[in-house]
């Protein structure tokens, strides 16, 4: 038997609510999702940045030589501060597996729905169609049976399926909002017991690192840093004797080039005067030295002369040496004669003979 026009419309309207409710679970599911998944990438931001303050923290205390209780302090702040992005960590991905990966399935589940809603309004339609080619055909040809009889049987079968439709469709409305319902409150609980496990544990680790700044002792530090900014007596001591060290090793470089200077121009004089010796040495080992040592002595009267006359010779000019040179072989000769004819007689006459004064006084300049 087919349906009243009453209930055909009622099974529309069912519809409509049937396809209205699944498109509000997939527009609000899908803005839910895409919320959860901008939380969890800001979780995901977050745990690396908690990752860099730490890692900052680790290489300030490496660096810091000074106050040692800050730093033992924050050695132990950024481990525990570490630990709570590794918290951070386990929060994002259970967010990902038990919050965020449901909420992006649900878009596949309206999907269904929808297709099914749609296969149920197909149906109806059919049997709208039937019932109104039927009406026609009893408007046209009443007296048509055959006709007649093959739109109501038409007509029977369209509602059979419709009524089989309708019911589907409020079975699978049904068991849409009781899924809908068990996952969206599986889904709030999970993110509220991550969002618990990670707070609860993160409380702690901030518990001590709330200890770890407690353990700072300033006036440790401080002190610490005083000490090194006004060294002790000893130290002050030790300073002055290294600097007093520097300072005479300073001097002591710098008097050595002067000495070696020194030395250096004592050098030509030695050589200057090398060669008065050498010619006094000559003087002394020449015919003439031997020739007056030769004889048995020198009168006293004749020394004074002979002093007398060096006495007047100093003041001679460089022109003597020519004379010294002819008057030098002129006695030279006497000398030998005189040798030759004092000898006989046992009667010596003594003579000596010297270089004059000009010229042993231009030799020593």
């Amino acid at each position: 038997m087919s349906r009243t026009g009453a209930e055909i419309r009622a099974s529309e309207t069912k519809a409509k609510i049937i396809q209205d409710r699944i498109s509000l679970a997939e527009r609000h599911f899908g803005q839910l999702c895409d919320d959860v998944a901008s939380f969890t990438r800001k979780c995901a931001r977050l745990r690396d940045k908690g990752d860099q303050i730490a890692k900052d923290l680790v290489d300030y205390t490496e660096a810091e030589t000074l106050n040692p209780s800050m730093v033992r302090a924050l050695s132990e702040f950024a481990s525990n501060l570490s630990t709570v992005q590794d918290y951070r960590q386990a929060q994002v991905t259970r967010l990902e597996a038990r919050v965020l990966t449901p909420l992006a399935n649900y878009g596949l589940k309206c999907k269904q729905a929808k297709n099914d809603i749609k296969d149920g309004m197909k149906v109806q339609e059919l049997e709208v169609t039937q019932r109104k080619k039927l009406d026609r055909l009893r408007q046209k040809s009443p007296a048509d049976r055959a006709q007649l009889t093959m739109a109501e049987t038409e007509l029977q079968k369209a509602s059979v399926k419709a009524s089989a439709s309708t019911k589907s469709l409020e079975q699978l409305i049904d068991k849409f909002e009781e899924e809908k319902l068990k996952d969206l409150k599986k889904i709030m609980t999970d993110f509220v017991n991550i969002e618990m496990i990670y707070h609860a544990k993160a409380l702690e680790m901030y518990t001590e690192c709330f200890q770890n700044i407690k353990t700072f002792d300033i006036e440790e530090d401080i002190e610490e840093f005083r000490a090194k900014m006004q060294p002790s007596n000893s130290t002050n001591r030790m300073n002055m004797v290294r600097s007093s060290s520097y300072t005479s090793l300073e001097s002591a470089s710098e008097q050595q080039p002067t000495s070696s200077l020194r030395r250096q121009q004592s050098a030509p004089n030695s050589q200057n005067t090398t060669p008065l010796k050498s010619i006094n040495n000559s003087a002394s080992n020449s015919p003439l030295r031997a020739t007056a040592d030769s004889r048995n002595g020198v009168n006293d009267e004749e020394s004074e002369e002979e002093d007398e006359e060096e006495e007047s010779e100093e003041d001679d000019d460089d022109d003597d040496d020519d004379e010294y040179t002819e008057t030098e072989t002129e006695r030279t000769e006497t000398a030998r004669s005189t040798a030759r004819t004092d000898k006989p007689t046992g009667q010596s006459q003594k003579t000596v003979i010297r270089p004059p004064s000009s010229l042993i006084k231009k030799v020593s300049q």
